[in-house]
């Protein structure tokens, strides 16, 4: 899995920040770090009823912890939920624009998060590092919840848990090891083999999406530092 990783990160240093106007290009690649602001991405709750009061949903750019943050000068995206529902979905998102319209992109994910879930550990409902399953994905309309029947859920076909949908697929959980205590930053991605495919609009634009699709009954408590994307044009 390193080794995969490590392949993903060479593609996105070479191909990085070749997003032009120019609409022959076919490659695109985009880094987004959340030290000093939400760099255009935004945070939201699915999967949990109109009466959320008990859920305690929480989301944000915060310090990261000081076991991984030294220097007290580092944020990232925190999302924290009550999954008293067992299913709650805490998810971020970003449109991205300039790109060539009404055409269909492979799109890879580089995701760099810090969780304190450790594994091998039973909880309610499922264990809190991997029942809580890593989602990426890309969609043509802007992903949001809806409220249908009293009950929030995504407008999108995001899949359930550890199954894909449409619109997103699996690319691990938020468990780091059995012996983890403190947070620790994690590296989640997707290669060729379990690539999203997205086609934009009219407008030449696309969302991203990442979240997390819990079946443990607790508190969850996440910190999004670094999204890379990579691009490739499929048709």
């Amino acid at each position: 899995m390193r080794v995969l990783a490590g392949c993903l990160v060479l593609i996105l240093i070479v191909a990085v920040n070749s997003c032009s106007k120019d609409q022959d290009t076919r490659l695109y690649s985009f880094t987004y770090s959340f030290r000093d602001s939400l760099s255009g991405w935004e945070a939201d709750f699915a999967d949990y009823p109109e009466d959320s009061a008990t859920y305690h949903l929480q989301a944000g750019l915060e310090t990261l912890p000081y076991n991984i943050n030294t220097d007290s000068t580092k944020n990232a995206i925190r999302l924290s939920g009550n999954n008293h529902s067992d299913d709650l979905f805490m998810f971020i998102k970003r449109k991205l624009s300039g790109l060539r319209k009404n055409t269909t992109y492979q799109v890879l994910f580089n995701v760099k998060l810090a969780s304190n879930a450790p594994t091998g550990t039973l909880g309610a409902g499922g264990a809190p590092g991997e029942s809580v399953y890593v989602k990426v994905g890309a969609s043509t309309i802007e992903p949001e919840k809806q409220l249908v029947d009293g009950f929030y859920v995504m407008n999108i076909d995001k899949g359930d848990q550890s199954t894909a949908g449409e619109n997103m697929v699996v690319v691990g959980n938020i468990g780091v090891a059995s012996t983890t205590v403190n947070y620790a930053i994690i590296t989640r991605f997707n290669s060729s083999a379990n690539a999203v495919y997205a086609t934009t609009n009219d407008a030449g634009e696309l969302w991203l999406i990442i979240g997390t699709d819990s079946g443990y009954e607790g508190i969850t408590t996440l910190y999004y530092t670094q999204v890379d994307v990579y691009l490739n044009q499929t048709d």
